[in-house]
């Protein structure tokens, strides 16, 4: 566009941003706009479009639904289930309650070991193998802060694991066994108003007793591309400590072990729980989940990332 200037009656060019049509306050996107690849909604992206992820919750999914065709073959346990004696697995089949439980009792020890251990120590050597790693740390932000968040959304997307896990065991144990209250290993009875906070916090105990297995897990991952090495590097450490936790001859040292009071969550679902093992086991697995978490983000820190 040309504007007569009464000066020398020649056009001159008008360059003011209103001559163009253009707005005066547009201005260009800033930092703000453009997609950050280090947001929490990224990293959960990142997380959900991995096919492990959706073949674990699968697997999930699945695992109920197993049991009860499993229990289909087998012989009911009416007429055993009253005796204080009996065992998870007499009284699956006489409810949902009780069928949650023995869920839960077969999958704590090794299914969810080895989905934190998958969902907490794959993130980083999977960016590594794919060889974006070092992209996303072009990002003028601490490396800390990409730690945070694929180490947030692991422990997230264990916890919805469980979450997934123990309401999918209740609706399936519920179609196909019916909703009785529970009956625990001791014969005593607990309504549903007493289970499901007992429940709750028998899940946010496993929870933290798998602390330990996701933080090693994290602390491997750290130092290899090889997403299968964080993985089946934590599951084997917990194989191991499982094993060793076994001997007498180590007491009382193992009782610092991680997983040695992995199953004190059963003491929540008594009448009266007992609260000793479960304050322990939430101290311990705190330490050594704060102590490989630390070893971890100093080895990221200090590492060159070359892939």
């Amino acid at each position: 566009m040309t504007d007569a200037t009464p000066s020398g009656g020649k056009p001159t060019l008008d360059s003011s941003p209103a001559a163009y049509g253009t707005a005066v306050t547009e201005r260009p996107p800033t930092i703000e706009t453009v997609h950050d690849p280090l947001s929490w909604r990224a990293e959960i992206g990142r997380q959900w479009g991995r096919r492990r992820t959706k073949v674990a919750f699968a697997l999930i999914l699945a695992l109920p639904v197993i049991l009860v065709i499993a229990f289909a073959f087998g012989d009911s346990p009416n007429g055993r289930r009253t005796t204080t004696a009996a065992r998870f697995i007499d009284l699956a089949q006489t409810g949902s309650a009780n069928f949650t439980l023995f869920t839960i009792f077969v999958s704590a020890e090794l299914l969810l070991t080895l989905l934190a251990a998958l969902f907490c120590g794959d993130s980083v050597p999977a960016e590594a193998s794919w060889s974006s790693l070092r992209y996303l740390l072009m990002a003028p932000v601490r490396r800390a802060r990409l730690l945070t968040s694929k180490l947030v959304i692991g422990l997230g997307t264990t916890a919805l694991a469980m979450v997934v896990l123990v309401g999918w065991a209740l609706i399936v144990g519920g179609l196909a066994y019916g909703v009785a209250p529970l009956t625990n290993p001791l014969g005593e009875d607990l309504s549903w108003a007493q289970l499901l906070p007992r429940l709750g916090l028998a899940l946010a105990y496993i929870f933290v007793t798998l602390l330990p297995v996701a933080a090693i897990a994290f602390w491997i991952g750290v130092r290899s591309d090889a997403p299968l090495a964080a993985v089946g590097g934590a599951v084997l450490v917990s194989i191991v400590l499982s094993i060793l936790d076994q001997i007498d001859a180590l007491d009382p040292w193992r009782n610092a072990l991680p997983g040695h009071y992995s199953r004190a969550w059963q003491d929540l679902i008594a009448v009266d729980p007992q609260w000793t093992d479960i304050v322990h086991g939430t101290l311990w697995s705190l330490v050594w989940a704060v102590a490989f978490t630390m070893l971890g983000y100093r080895r990221f820190s200090r590492a060159d990332i070359l892939s």
